[in-house]
């Protein structure tokens, strides 16, 4: 088994124009940057979307990642999330071949990370699994068994983790 990569997660705000993506997607391929995952969607404010990519760090330094993406004209703001200080999140989907005589069993492992069956066929289910990236991991791993069809992955998206500390007690704590 080979060894899992370290990773960086980095977030674009950037412009929502046409053309964009490619410009980035262009930038991380002339540079030789390999995207591990990328997940790109409008943020609240409609001009501007935000870009989660997520890059193995054998193949690049975050500080030549971060330097390269400023220079593109349509990126407001960047930010790393490290994975000690940030909040990951993936959505899976997954069709499962399985006979009806055993749905129950994949229904309930399903059930025990807060999935979703979200379409049934004859012979087949179609689960939906959203959490941390490792637990999709095992939730992939112990529906192997099984006849997996088809899984999707939407990549990682991440945010910072909120202060956990009250501001006046931190104001408190700098000042003395």
């Amino acid at each position: 088994m080979s060894a899992v990569p370290e990773l960086h997660i980095i977030s674009a705000t950037v412009e929502n124009r046409p053309g964009v993506l490619a410009r980035i997607a262009l930038l991380f391929s002339r540079r030789g940057f390999n995207i591990f995952s990328l997940a790109v969607a409008p943020t609240d404010d409609p001009s501007t979307s935000r870009v989660t990519i997520v890059v193995d760090a054998e193949s690049a330094p975050i500080e030549q990642i971060t330097k390269q993406l400023h220079k593109l004209i349509n990126v407001i703001k960047i930010n790393e999330h490290p994975p000690e200080a940030s909040i990951e999140r993936e959505l899976m989907l997954a069709t499962v071949g399985v006979p009806p005589e055993q749905r129950s069993e994949l229904m309930a492992l399903a059930d025990l990370f807060s999935g979703q069956i979200v379409d049934v066929g004859h012979d087949r289910l179609t689960l939906m699994v959203a959490g941390h990236p490792d637990r999709l991991d095992a939730f992939e791993d112990l529906i192997r068994p099984y006849d997996i069809v088809e899984i999707q992955r939407t990549g990682r998206v991440a945010l910072p983790m909120l202060e956990r500390e009250d501001p006046a007690a931190r104001r408190l704590r700098l000042a003395g």
